[in-house]
């Protein structure tokens, strides 16, 4: 019999509560470099488990994903019923009406499986027109910024060739939640406030998530029944009814009214994108990510350009080894601001940025007495708001998952009736003639949401992300290099102080040591107050000899658990 959910967030909040930080000690002897306490220590233990793992940012999505596993369901079902759950609680972040990737080890077939769930621009963009009407820049909100929405065709995906359950069944937490309502939790609560005058520009928007004109407070109840009956639709009729049928004639109804560039046949010609993930060995792992037109090129390219760094003679997070963080990251959102794009449209090989000759030569930029302020792209061979989510079962599946809707609350636009806030990743093309990335029609914007995977000796060893626009590729590397090199858990990896480099030489840091702050000032670097700054938020699975190890990020209202 399923315990009733109250019961079971009442059995999460407990697992993993007292248990021994063991996970270090335990690794020490296969990691090069000194075991060092995080700089920040939330008080959380990693979760350790026998069977099943779940980590997500909101408790109702850790609870939804134990309940698929503990109805029968697997790692990939549990996933999605809790990012259908994370579109109802962090609507503001996440949805149906937005973007998913995933990266999943499956344990029957013994390999590792990449999906890009991204849409595409509406066909009626004409570039020539807009600039002629004196657009200067990509629209950044309201409906001209939605593209084709393809989360849902994602979770359909995932479920029917990886799961063992129906998406209905799935579906079902979420339908409950949208249903009954929940409290709201206080990070969330606090993003939703910020949010309010984007949500009050469209009448949609306010009506479904203003209450009284105002965003819930934290603890305040929230109903989204709207969204309930929208998932229902789903359930019943399939994904069809959005993607070309008669939800989707709604939405795109809804979005001409305000001048959108969506048609009902570029709902009905979407199609999901079965990828190989592209990876890069260090020092014994082997970190993958999705290959364009996602960023997370740009961690692989970081951590390639950090292997022959000896970071056994560096203190975690002293001045060193921050400037030499951040410079990598610099070379690598250079080459990514030129090269990457819509995988059709690029005029490089994803594989020639990666090129181990070709990173060596980029690393050797990298001067360790001075910031740089802005490097040059490279010249290889020519050839986003968000939730992240890990879960893991006793199969031994194990699925890195991330969901989007960009900016907070998305495009701003809800067709009423629908429930359901629609993406603005259109704002994440450029106009830049001639640039690969230009806005154009039926193209894939760059995306910053990236999953990521660590392997060790072709086996799964690591589900882990860090979500928030250009945060996610420095977030993945700086969590690993806590584990790897610094002999981290989870949760004190997740936990530890980061830093996010912003635009030239400014970046800012959490926590950090006034000392250290003049030695990188020295170095040329501005550092900018780290109040209001997103550091991300993270989620973490660590295979064991036998079960599991999980994290959660404190930066959230999420947890891990486990059963």
């Amino acid at each position: 019999m399923r315990a009733p959910l109250p019961l079971l967030l009442a059995i999460l909040m407990i697992l993993g509560a007292d248990e021994p930080r063991t996970l270090a000690a335990q690794q020490a002897s296969r990691m090069t470099g000194p075991v060092t306490s995080p700089a920040t220590y939330s008080g959380r233990s990693t979760v350790y488990a026998p069977n099943g793992v779940a980590a997500t940012s909101q408790p109702l999505a850790t609870a939804a994903a134990l309940e698929i596993l503990q109805d029968g369901g697997n790692a990939i079902d549990a996933a999605v019923a809790a990012a259908a759950v994370l579109n109802v609680t962090e609507p503001h972040m996440t949805g149906m009406g937005g973007d998913m990737f995933a990266i999943l080890w499956s344990a029957q077939e013994g390999r590792l499986v990449g999906l890009d769930a991204s849409g595409k621009s509406g066909s009626k963009i004409d570039v020539d027109a807009l600039l002629a009407a004196g657009v200067e820049r990509v629209p950044n909100r309201g409906a001209r910024a939605v593209t084709v929405p393809g989360a849902l065709s994602g979770w359909s995906a995932l479920v029917e060739t990886y799961g063992t359950m129906t998406l209905a069944e799935v579906l079902a937490p979420a339908i409950r939640v949208a249903e009954e309502g929940f409290p709201v939790t206080p990070i969330i609560a606090q993003d939703w406030a910020g949010s309010v005058e984007t949500l009050r520009r469209n009448p949609g928007a306010a009506a479904t998530f203003l209450l009284d004109g105002e965003a819930p407070r934290a603890g305040q109840w929230f109903r989204n029944p709207d969204l309930a009956q929208t998932f229902r639709r789903v359930a019943e009729e399939g994904t069809a009814v959005f993607y070309g049928g008669e939800l989707g004639r709604e939405i795109v109804a809804g979005l001409d009214e305000l001048g959108g560039f969506l048609t009902v046949e570029d709902l009905a010609n979407h199609a999901i994108r079965w990828v190989e993930p592209l990876s890069v060995d260090y020092k014994g792992y082997t970190l993958h990510e999705l290959p364009p037109a996602g960023q997370g090129i740009a961690a692989l390219q970081m951590l390639k350009m950090l292997e022959g760094v000896d970071f056994s003679s560096m203190r975690h997070n002293s001045a060193e080894y921050l400037h030499t963080l951040i410079e990598a990251k610099k070379l690598a959102h250079a080459d990514l601001a030129r090269y990457v794009a819509d995988p059709d449209h690029m005029d490089v090989r994803p594989e020639a940025l990666l090129e181990p000759a070709y990173l060596r030569e980029r690393a050797t930029l990298i001067d360790p007495a001075r910031a740089a302020e802005r490097p040059e792209p490279g010249e290889p061979t020519m050839a986003s708001e968000t939730i992240y989510l890990t879960v893991a079962d006793r199969h031994g599946n194990m699925i890195s998952f991330i969901n989007s809707v960009y900016d907070y609350f998305g495009s701003g636009v809800v067709v009423p009736g629908t429930g359901l806030i629609l993406q603005n990743r259109g704002a994440g093309f450029t106009i830049e003639e001639g640039h690969p990335n230009r806005l154009g029609p039926n193209k894939r914007p760059l995306h910053t949401i990236i999953p990521a995977f660590v392997t060790r000796d072709g086996q799964p060893w690591m589900s882990y992300g860090v979500m928030g626009g250009s945060m996610q590729p420095q977030g993945h590397v700086q969590v690993l290099l806590n584990i790897i090199e610094y002999g981290m858990d989870p949760q004190e990896a997740i936990d530890a102080a980061r830093f996010r480099h912003l635009n030239g030489t400014t970046v800012a840091i959490e926590n950090l040591d006034p000392e250290v702050a003049a030695r990188l000032e020295a170095l040329g670097h501005e550092l900018r107050d780290p109040i209001g700054v997103a550091f991300g938020g993270g989620q973490a699975i660590l295979r064991l000899a036998r079960g599991w190890a999980a994290a959660s990020d404190p930066r959230k209202d999420g947890m891990a658990a486990g059963n």
